[in-house]
């Protein structure tokens, strides 16, 4: 028996597993959902996402001067970010309340997706400016990426690409079942 060479079916054509798919990157590539300037009013995702449900916005929990939202394009499952409500770019531009109140949002996330989910360890942090890598610089945000042990595997390496195994909507009830502030 001889084998045929693989057939390449058209794009949208369905394919079976031969073939790997992100196609919420392409809208982050292309600069969806980018301010236009750096202003609030600039059309900042994280000065809107505020005015939607939770469910809408993804948003895990409120505080009176910080929110917890999943990342709309992920690293991994429970990769969300703890943001200010006011629009400002620089971690130094946040007054002690606003500090203090990010602080405890991180260290919750840590909580519950340990409780949701079993995470092992975490990366976390600011890329303060569009050079150290801020997809949104002009809206400070904190990351907070879950990790587990044995989390780096091929296709991450080889394949350039994330499997997350959850859709973010189930994500979010998940990790806003267990957020430890109230």
């Amino acid at each position: 028996m001889t084998s045929e060479p693989e057939q390449q079916i058209g794009v949208g054509t369905q394919d079976a597993f031969q073939r790997l798919w992100t196609p919420h990157r392409m809208a982050y590539i292309q600069g969806e959902n980018k301010p236009t300037g750096p202003g609030a009013d600039d059309g900042c995702p994280f000065c809107t996402i505020p005015e939607k449900s939770d469910e809408d916005g993804l948003i895990i929990a409120r505080g009176q001067h910080v929110y917890a939202v999943l990342n709309l394009y992920p690293y991994t499952s429970g990769h969300l970010m703890s943001v200010p409500f006011r629009h400002v770019a620089d971690y130094t531009e946040l007054g002690a309340a606003e500090t203090a109140e990010l602080a405890e949002f991180t260290k919750a996330a840590m909580v519950a997706l340990r409780a949701a989910s079993g995470a092992h360890g975490f990366n976390i942090g600011m890329n303060q400016g569009s050079v150290a890598g801020a997809g949104i610089a002009a809206h400070l945000h904190q990351h907070v990426v879950p990790r587990w042990g044995g989390d780096t595997n091929f296709m991450p390496v080889v394949a350039t690409t994330r499997v997350l195994p959850q859709l973010l909507a189930d994500t979010r009830q998940l990790l806003a079942d267990v957020w430890p502030l109230s």
